[in-house]
């Protein structure tokens, strides 16, 4: 009997000693922290408010320090590897962010101010877009003298309340609700977010760089040349706290939906190649990767174009586990969180292609490039109209479609709506010349906003598949040109100028890819290849003036006040 007694009395030591040591290894990391936190001189302190907005989401929020160069830890590892098990674990995340949202909301609204105004302070030509990357000095920039070319100053016609695209009385006070955006919006339904609301007045210039970027928009372009509303825009891209993160339904590949402290949103492209990989020459165009740095490369050689049609896009390095994973409440997708046999943290969610284990986003060992879009305005504030491509692919391996087989295919598109009139069929054109230069073949479909019906530019979303060869030239995304024979003269000046020495389109892109926080953005390969594009979209152009007449090819939008923009009868 004495002997059981004894038993049980060890089998309870032996517990108590088990509990006292799981105790100790799950405070072990937060004692690391605060004794480092006492030796840096802030006394240990835990606060939520550090730079760079660390989250603890959903486990532990794990101690850096010098000791943890062998990141991720076996702490770290082993709740992670429980991560796609732990139902729970979705639920903590959530009412962290439940229980921050409100403040976040305060503290917006006085950051509000304050940012727009070091925003106008500010007006560099490219700006420091990359949120703090420094570019060489040079003796002379050949951007600079780029954007100082007659070609690049010319002025467009006076705006109405028609040509705009949000009509704004910068007297009104500002509410969240103005903007349509759900994330304004108090989570529980209540109305309780009024305390929230600015206490003084506020007009457009005090608003978020985002929405100030969205009021901007008009007829003619998405922003102005000169902006400096852009250049703070691409910086909030790159250095805005992200708060929220979810997939973006549709789509074959996968895109996240990332939103900041500002209430801004982007889209998120992550990397999944190198910039040395080129795409195989057996792919089809259909089934290529989307690229981050071509959506990247896009925006910029667009502004360079002159077309201002590409929403604005920065690259950023993005915390896989702080600001994706602890971060979204999509369960879906942080079921898809593991840790690779290399011990980097990989996700791959959920998408029509490529999500699977097989193609995971790894980081390294939790960091991973990524573009990030600006979004356009939410589509109950501003409607925007999808339309077929006349020259979209066929998205079959055998098949073809009716323009690779009609040589007289752009005579019947000239004859429907809306290409028999106004100017979307040169907007075509402009169209077709930035996906050839990108070697982009994906353009099947394209959008315009409702507002200015049919007498309106194209907007050039989704250019994730160009930049994917740079031996090769895809001389069939050049057929639209080839087969119609007509270009903005102020579209075909420009192309003379980029291929000019003095300029030279390469050599603009790589000083404005400089600016990117990413860069290099496109390896050399690439940008000789932009070059030796732009002198084959030359010639196709001098081809159809040799056998058409340049009068009946170049078509005249450089006269008189309109400048670049012709009236909606206007062939």
């Amino acid at each position: 009997m004495i002997l059981f007694r004894k038993f049980r009395v060890l089998i309870l030591m032996v517990f108590l000693v088990a509990c006292t040591m799981h105790i100790m290894i799950d405070l072990l990391p937060k004692l690391e922290k605060r004794a480092t936190g006492a030796e840096s001189g802030d006394g240990g302190c835990q606060c939520a408010h550090h730079t760079g907005g660390e989250s603890q989401g959903w486990g532990k929020q794990r101690a850096r320090t010098a000791a943890e160069a062998g990141w991720p830890n076996k702490h770290t590892l082993r709740i992670l590897q429980d991560f796609s098990n732990e139902p729970s674990s979705n639920l903590t995340s959530h009412s962290l962010e439940k229980i921050t949202t409100a403040g976040d909301r305060a503290d917006s609204f006085r950051r509000m101010k304050t940012s727009a105004g070091k925003a106008d302070d500010h007006k560099p030509l490219m700006g420091d877009a990359s949120g703090g990357r420094t570019v060489p000095s040079r003796a002379v920039s050949r951007l600079s003298r780029l954007f100082e070319h007659p070609l690049y100053k010319v002025e467009l016609p006076p705006l109405t309340d028609d040509d705009t695209l949000f009509n704004v009385n910068n007297d009104i006070r500002f509410y969240p609700r103005a903007t349509g955006n759900q994330g304004w919006h108090n989570e529980d339904g209540n109305e309780d977010e009024e305390e929230f609301s600015p206490t003084e007045e506020v007009t457009a210039e005090s608003y978020p760089n985002w929405l100030r970027f969205h009021i901007g928009i008009n007829r003619y372009e998405l922003y102005s040349r000169h902006s400096p509303v852009l250049d703070a825009l691409l910086k909030d891209l790159v250095t805005q706290r992200i708060t929220s993160v979810a997939m973006k339904s549709g789509g074959t590949q996968l895109k996240l939906i990332m939103t900041f402290q500002n209430y801004g949103q982007a889209l998120f492209k992550p990397m999944k190649q190198t910039r040395e990989q080129e795409t195989p020459p057996d792919f089809f165009y259909f089934s290529d990767f989307e690229r981050h740095n071509a959506e990247i490369a896009a925006f910029h050689l667009d502004r360079i174009l002159d077309f201002r049609r590409v929403p604005p896009v920065a690259g950023r390095l993005v915390n896989m586990t702080r600001e994706i994973r602890d971060l979204t409440r999509d369960k879906k997708l942080w079921r898809t969180f593991f840790i690779s046999p290399a011990n980097n943290v990989c996700f791959y969610g959920e998408c029509s292609y490529y999500c699977s284990t097989e193609h995971a986003l790894c980081g390294k060992p939790d960091q991973i490039e990524g573009s990030l879009a600006a979004f356009l305005p939410d589509l109950n504030l501003a409607k925007r109209k999808t339309w077929r491509n006349p020259w979209r692919r066929s998205y079959h391996k055998r098949k073809k479609a009716e323009w690779e087989v009609d040589p007289d295919y752009c005579d019947e598109v000239k004859q429907t709506p809306p290409y028999d009139r106004g100017t979307r069929l040169l907007d075509i054109m402009d169209m077709t010349i930035f996906d050839f230069l990108m070697g982009n073949m994906d353009r099947h479909h394209y959008e315009t906003f409702e507002k200015f019906g049919n007498d309106t530019f194209i907007i050039h979303l989704d250019n994730g598949r160009g930049f994917g060869k740079h031996s090769h030239d895809e001389l069939s995304i050049l057929v639209p040109l080839s087969q119609c024979c007509r270009m903005r003269k102020s579209t075909y000046l420009r192309l003379q100028l980029l291929a000019k020495e003095e300029y030279q389109l390469s050599s603009l892109m790589e000083e404005s890819l400089l600016r990117d926080r990413l860069a290099p953005i496109l390896i050399q390969p690439h940008l000789q290849a932009m070059d030796r594009r732009l002198r084959l979209v030359l010639q196709v152009v001098a081809g159809c003036i040799e056998k058409e007449g340049y009068v009946n090819v170049v078509e005249e939008d450089l006269v008189g006040d309109t400048a670049t923009h012709r009236g909606p009868g206007h062939r």
